[in-house]
């Protein structure tokens, strides 16, 4: 009993939904270069790689060679671009920083969906990667406001008329708010990521169960299968939305840097 016991709750551990979050090293070389020299390729290389081949591929698909008739992958490009680029536009006024947000765009949404493939590994799933992009984008956009308002730029922490008995209080609030930001906007992404795929994990997992039940037990699975795939269909959206999200934001913050608000 105690054997069985043991071998159960090593299935529950191999079976558990945060298993696929896991970074793990797939190629590991030691080489004695420079004293001591480590190579690895861990399975968060391996998909940041394909994900840029993937988006490589898209618009070398998408290229539409100067023929008259646009493809579809071309016109879906196209489609994208053109609401990147109002974005930008309309929120920043500058084209600027276009090639930066629709490289962000494309490198979150690619990841996202590449995640929503069964037995594969999403990028954003990680909070190194999502916490590291977002300080890495405050981090520029603080520069960016020091840059362009010099020490003018402090007064985004001080709200137009406020009483000076107030101004170190608020002036602490803003600037936790404000670094705040990095965190938020990681964490943003990185908690709807995992809590959709720890979902869809359970529920394929109890759905396997029960369809390797009894064939009556299978038939009446074949309702909450249907939610299910409704459930896959939800999260593609949702990687989508994030991806979109993500950008909108990034896009506040270069505003909140280049005009003070």
């Amino acid at each position: 009993m105690w054997i069985n016991s043991n071998i159960n709750i090593s299935n529950i551990i191999i079976n558990s939904p945060l298993e696929q979050f896991e970074v793990s090293n797939l190629i590991s070389l030691n080489a004695p270069i420079f004293g001591y020299l480590n190579l690895s390729l861990s399975n968060l290389g391996l998909y940041s790689l394909l994900v840029l081949f993937l988006i490589i591929g898209l618009h070398y698909m998408g290229n539409n060679d100067s023929k008259i008739l646009p493809s579809k992958w071309s016109i879906g490009l196209e489609s994208i671009f053109t609401t990147i680029n109002s974005m930008v536009r309309e929120q920043l006024g500058k084209e600027i920083y276009l090639p930066f947000i629709y490289a962000l765009f494309f490198f979150i949404l690619i990841a996202n969906l590449l995640g929503n493939i069964p037995y594969s590994y999403s990028v954003t799933t990680s909070v190194i990667v999502t916490i590291g992009l977002s300080f890495t984008i405050l981090t520029g956009v603080t520069i960016l406001g020091l840059y362009i308002h010099k020490l003018h730029f402090f007064s985004y922490f001080v709200p137009s008329g406020t009483p000076l008995a107030l101004v170190p209080l608020l002036v602490l609030i803003e600037t936790v708010s404000y670094l705040a930001r990095a965190l938020s906007l990681g964490i943003r992404l990185f908690a709807n990521m995992v809590a959709g795929h720890s979902l869809l994990k359970i529920l394929s997992t109890f759905l396997y169960q029960m369809f390797n039940s009894s064939l009556i037990i299978a038939i009446f699975t074949l309702i909450p299968f249907a939610f299910f795939l409704a459930l896959c269909g939800l999260e593609v959206a949702v990687s989508i939305i994030q991806a979109y999200v993500f950008v909108l934001l990034v896009i506040s913050y270069i505003k909140d840097a280049i005009y003070l608000h």
